[in-house]
Parts: C-alpha cells; structure tokens; sequence
C-alpha cells in the first residue's frame, strides 16, 4: 500500500536570484545564481548530485525540450537531467521529481532548477501560447486577466459582497504583499503602495486593476535535497523534511459540466485534502504557521486561501481585511511579497515559494523572519480557474 513520501526526504539547502527584469543576464547566469548559493549552503561537491530537474515553461530559441541547457549551464557531472514544465507548476514538478527520485532511494541527492527569461521575448505580458501545431484554435479570446476576473464576478455574487468590498479586500491583499516584499532584496517589486492606490488604479479586467495582477519576471530558484539522515550527518542538525506534495489536474470537469459554478478552483480543494491526509494534518489553521500562495491576481489569493481551508468559504476577504495574513497576522501569507512583488518568472515560481518556505523554517529569512512558522505551506496554480494544474507542499521539522 502507497504511504506516502512524508519525513522521508528533507532538504539539504536552497538558493534564489534575483528576480526582476533582468537584461543583464542570460538564463544560463540566471540558474548559476540561483544553484551556486543552493552549493555553497550545502557544503557538497556536485559530483554528489545523483540526478537533476528542470523547469521551464517557454521555449528557448535554439535549446529545444531537453535537460541540456541546466546540465551545460551547471557544468553537471554528466548526470540525468529531465526537463519538466506543468505550467505555473513546473517549479514545483521540478521538485517533486527530485524528491520522489530520493524517497524511492534511486539517488541519495538530488536537484531542482526553475528557471524563466520572459522579459526578453517582447511580450508585455506572458507570450502566446498554443495547444500545439496540430490543435484547432482554442480559447481565441482568452487572457489570463480575464479569465480571472470572470472568478471575482462569480466569487462576490455568490457570497454577496459588494463592488466595494471586494475591491478593499483585493487591495489589502496587494498592499500587503507590497510591504513585505520591501524587506527582500531578490524581490522584483520593493515599492509600498496604499489601499487607496490600488482601489484606484486604472482597471485592467473589471474588477482587477493594475495592483491586483503579479509582474512577469526574469529568476531562477533551486533546492537539493536529501534522506534526513545524509542530511544531518552533512551538518544539517534539524533539517527541513517533506510532509507531503501533491500535484491535481483539471480533467474538463469544470468547463464542461454544470456542477462547477466558478466561484473556486476545484483542483485547489482536492490537492488540499490530499496533502492535508499525506501530512496528517486535521486542522490546518491550527497547523500552518505560514503559506505561500499562488496569487498571480489579488482574487485568486482570496479564493485560494477558502480552497486551502484556511478561511471559511465566503470570508476569506473579511479576514484579509481583518489582518489575519498580514507579517503580524495569525498565518502571514506571501512573507516574501509573493508572485504579486517577488515577481512570476513561470517555471521558477514554485521553487521559490519553497525557497522562502525553507528560509523561514531554519531562522534565515533576516528583517522578515516569524517568531514561530510552524509548518509552511505552498501553492502553485498553473492556467485558468476552469483547466489548470494545481500543486500543494507542506513542509516542516521532524
């Protein structure tokens, strides 16, 4: 019987660029950044690693869908390396698939690189993107804004919530990240805003304005991980260990059946409640000392934190108002600044959720440090509302 990978993999050490538009560097400089901090706080030598992810959403002209350009990049001592991409979840898939090499004891180290160079496709925005060369035109009049703010809608008429409110609670919740995001120098965004500000802010799709969607992003993260006891006999006397990771996709049944009302993301309570069961936690709010959540907009944060069991379905935006998620709050939620300030580089994103996860975990995250994190959370969303991939790890002490 499957058991699960929970205290069965811990990790040995983490690093992160600089995330921001980043003209001055490659892609390639962007993953050395990144996997030469997450070297040098392990105290390993790279023959050690035993197999290595990659993540990266958008082609690179000229590199194709393969392994090669992290294993040339990283000089990797000529080791499997697989390329995965999910999406926004591809960081995490990255992940996954070095913990699971670890746990089914085929290597006893291994690595996870996410990396993205949006910036220098042109595109304002992400690039377009296509079902393949073969596929029939899908989803001609589809944007990311869009699609999420048909979830705002959707999400305040059924909870009867007025324009107003909504808009507050959506701006509390960028506000937040934006003061949390100023004590992070690989941050994107390092810039405080107000409430007043983002209510006010020209509307990008009703009811989102500009403050409520996430920058796209130049950044790389990267974690090595480990058993528990290779990890404590390197010196890692109270290693972060992986309680559960679970990874959902959306099988149609949202766009093509009429129990879905668009109000949630169905994938998030499914993954939840596997990870929830994996990790053996019955109370999450009791649980989780923090989260770092996939808020690429302000409502799906808000949405995310009701799907995640975090807040009552329909309150979630009276508690962000309330503080509950705020640095000082009960669960502080994007301590970092999140997708919303740290920035989305795609494939990187989940890494570096787990990035800050790790640092809050082992006392090293500096001026943003909590008193206590207890157990942290993350969350990755890849798509839309109605088709999408949606990850969950826990992570925490022995």
């Amino acid at each position: 019987m499957a058991s699960g990978i929970k205290d069965r993999v811990a990790i040995l050490s983490m690093g992160c660029s600089r995330f921001g538009e980043r003209w001055d560097v490659s892609q390639d400089e962007l993953m050395c950044e990144a996997y030469l901090e997450a070297l040098d706080r392990a105290g390993i030598d790279p023959s050690m690693i035993g197999a290595a992810w990659y993540s990266s959403h958008y082609d690179d002209i000229g590199a194709g869908k393969a392994g090669t350009p992290m294993a040339q990049a990283l000089r990797l001592p000529n080791i499997g390396v697989t390329r995965v991409e999910n999406f926004c979840a591809g960081g995490t898939e990255a992940f996954r698939g070095a913990v699971y090499a670890v746990a089914s004891g085929a290597v006893d180290i291994a690595l996870a690189v996410g990396v993205e160079k949006l910036k220098d496709t042109g595109f304002a925005g992400l690039p377009t993107a296509s079902r393949g060369t073969f596929a029939p035109m899908y989803l001609p009049t589809h944007t990311n804004p869009g699609n999420f703010s048909q979830l705002a809608r959707a999400y305040a008429t059924k909870h009867g919530i007025s324009r107003d409110d909504l808009k507050r609670a959506m701006a509390h919740t960028s506000m937040k990240s934006h003061a949390n995001a100023i004590s992070n120098p690989n941050a994107h965004l390092r810039k405080a805003i107000t409430i007043e500000q983002a209510m006010n802010a020209p509307l990008v799709a009703e009811p989102l304005g500009l403050f409520d969607c996430c920058p796209v992003s130049d950044g790389a993260a990267c974690a090595i991980v480990t058993t528990p006891d290779i990890a404590r006999s390197l010196g890692k006397t109270a290693p972060v260990l992986i309680k559960a990771i679970q990874v959902v996709t959306s099988n149609g049944w949202e766009a093509q059946q009429a129990e879905w009302d668009g109000t949630y993301v169905h994938t998030a309570r499914i993954a939840a409640a596997r990870a929830y069961r994996e990790a053996g936690i019955t109370d999450p709010r009791a649980s989780i000392g923090m989260a770092e959540l996939h808020d690429c907009f302000s409502i799906t944060e808000l949405v995310t934190l009701e799907d995640l069991g975090l807040s009552a379905e329909g309150r979630a935006w009276k508690d962000m108002l309330d503080g509950l998620y705020d640095a000082d709050g009960s669960l502080p939620c994007q301590i970092d600044g999140g997708l919303k300030c740290f920035g989305h580089p795609v494939g990187a994103s989940g890494l570096r959720m787990l990035y800050e996860a790790w640092l809050q975990l082992t006392g090293q995250a500096g001026d943003r440090q909590l008193k206590d994190p207890k157990q942290a959370l993350t969350h990755n969303l890849g798509g839309g509302p109605a088709q999408n991939v949606c990850s969950i790890t826990v992570l925490g002490g022995a």
